[in-house]
């Protein structure tokens, strides 16, 4: 099998498992767009952003589906290591690369159509940006790549779990990193113990960076910041993912 047959049999099947298990991929969908409705509408207008809040929210909100949509990505890749599917694949001549590839290349479309799905209600809600054609690719290019390196990271937690439902809770401190950024309120009116933290993990400069380009105001060294963190989650998950895979399905 060539080395591009395989991961595009991969992705078809991982794509495939998305429609098949509708339930996981509604909820991946459409819970960022509640959680948003949820920050605008009963907390916005408790929160002094220096703008409309739902410009200032939409970001983070991104960066959030990222981690719901990568969720399920440590969750399918859990469950294809422990119901034996792996070892057919492997005398298909299909190897890790090829396995997880398919499952990170479903988990960035299911999160670009999220974030599309989160821009259009966004809109709808009074969300103006005010970008031009290169702000909208550097934002966007920003966000795929926080997406890239998210879903990779999410597919090595779902290699170290032993189970689903191990693997569904691991994902939580993924998750719960958009929360303590500049997603959702200024950190400058957080605890003082806790803006450093705020300050130097790799979804706030995600999140400034896609605000800043989205909405024409200066984004100093964030987007380079935001590449880096990209970029160093993408390297060590990727290699850490090829070292797991050959652990794992060496043990059975």
């Amino acid at each position: 099998m060539s080395e591009l047959t395989g991961p595009m049999i991969m992705t078809g099947r991982a794509l495939r498992l998305n429609w098949r298990n509708i339930d996981a991929l509604i909820t991946a969908l459409i819970l960022p767009v509640m959680l948003m409705l949820m920050f605008v509408y009963l907390f916005g207008g408790a929160i002094h952003t220096g703008t409309a809040y739902v410009n200032y929210v939409v970001p983070g909100v991104l960066v959030l589906c990222a981690g719901f949509g990568s969720a399920l990505t440590a969750v399918r890749v859990c469950t294809d290591m422990t119901d034996g599917i792996v070892d057919r694949f492997r005398s298909m001549n299909i190897g890790g690369v090829a396995f997880l590839t398919g499952h990170v290349v479903a988990s960035v479309v299911r999160n670009t159509i999220s974030t599309l799905l989160v821009f259009g209600v966004a809109y709808a809600i009074g969300f103006r940006p005010h970008a031009g054609a290169s702000g909208w690719l550097v934002a966007g290019g920003a966000l795929l790549a926080f997406i890239l390196a998210i879903s990779w990271l999410s597919a090595v937690i779902g290699l170290v779990c032993a189970s689903p439902d191990a693997a569904n809770g691991a994902t939580f401190g993924v998750l719960f990193l958009p929360y303590i950024s500049s997603g959702f309120v200024p950190i400058a009116t957080m605890p003082t113990w806790l803006r450093g933290f705020a300050r130097h993990q790799p979804s706030t400069p995600v999140i400034d960076s896609v605000r800043a380009h989205l909405m024409s105001l200066p984004a100093g060294h964030s987007t380079w910041i935001a590449l880096a963190w990209c970029g160093g989650i993408l390297v060590v998950s990727a290699a850490a993912s090829a070292v797991l895979f050959q652990r794992r399905a060496a043990r059975g």
